[in-house]
């Protein structure tokens, strides 16, 4: 009975409406991105143990779109994040966003930080980097996806997993992780952090991160970039010496608008120097 029951929750949850509850209020200058010409909004797919919601969004016309899996902050996939997918769909990518966080808690519908923390501590790092084999599966077979140029790129929570997928799929082309935790205490559920798969990348990532984030002291990328220089996978760190933490998230107040487009310009950059 207790796996019927967590089978129809995965089956009935969706992606977010709108903003997620803890990010109000929004800021003035979000950036709004239209699905005009687009296939875009929220679909099931197959997962190991049922099905997760995921919002992913494509060119309305043709086939074989590299694809780009959008990795998550701690919100959830919410408007912001739904966004991202728009613009990547505007440029010819099919981008796709699963809900990693759905088996533990629908955390678009909180409105404290502190109450989304413990649910996402509980999401096994097994777990998502299943749910991301199962949404590039569906991306090939379901979606016009090519699995030949594959890239990634997660925010916060999803920068962290970005580095961390990579490792785990050698098949990736390329990623670009934005302010993701480096160095953390290692448990059961998440057992390894970035910098202890650093030496053993093969796939090129791009590290976006901020001089002035509180949450990932400079030393730990310096840590990083040590631990980068003995892998193969030719990875760079870029750090924005005056830029705090989520610098990207247009919606908050923390967005940098002038280091937020060039992160965006070099993300395009990578991708395409690497085959996404």
């Amino acid at each position: 009975m207790k796996e019927i029951t967590r089978r129809k929750f995965i089956v009935t949850a969706t992606v977010a409406t709108g903003f997620a509850l803890a990010v109000q209020p929004i800021s003035a200058g979000v950036i709004t991105t239209d699905a005009k010409g687009l296939v875009a909004g929220a679909v099931k797919i197959p997962v190991k143990d049922g099905e997760i919601p995921v919002y992913r969004a494509a060119p309305a016309t043709g086939e074989n779109f590299p694809i780009v899996l959008v990795l998550q902050e701690i919100f959830g996939v919410h408007e912001h994040i739904q966004d991202i997918t728009r613009r990547f769909a505007r440029l010819g990518y099919l981008a796709i966003a699963p809900e990693l966080f759905v088996r533990q808690g629908d955390v678009s519908k909180l409105s404290n930080i502190d109450e989304i923390r413990p649910i996402v501590a509980k999401v096994p790092d097994a777990q998502v980097l299943s749910d991301l084999d199962s949404t590039v599966e569906w991306a090939k077979k379901s979606a016009k996806g090519n699995g030949e140029k594959l890239g990634i790129t997660g925010f916060c929570w999803g920068g962290r997993i970005t580095w961390l997928y990579a490792a785990h799929n050698p098949q990736a082309k390329a990623g670009v992780a934005w302010y993701g935790r480096l160095v953390g205490d290692a448990n059961e559920l998440q057992p390894q952090y970035p910098v202890d798969v650093a030496s053993k990348l093969t796939v090129p990532i791009l590290g976006l991160y901020g001089g002035k984030d509180t949450g990932i002291p400079l030393d730990t990328v310096e840590q990083m970039r040590d631990r980068l220089q003995s892998s193969s996978s030719k990875s760079e760190i870029f750090v924005y010496p005056n830029a705090p933490h989520a610098f990207f998230a247009d919606y908050r107040p923390s967005y940098r608008e002038k280091e937020a487009q060039d992160g965006w310009k070099r993300l395009l950059a990578w991708f395409k120097e690497n085959g996404v």
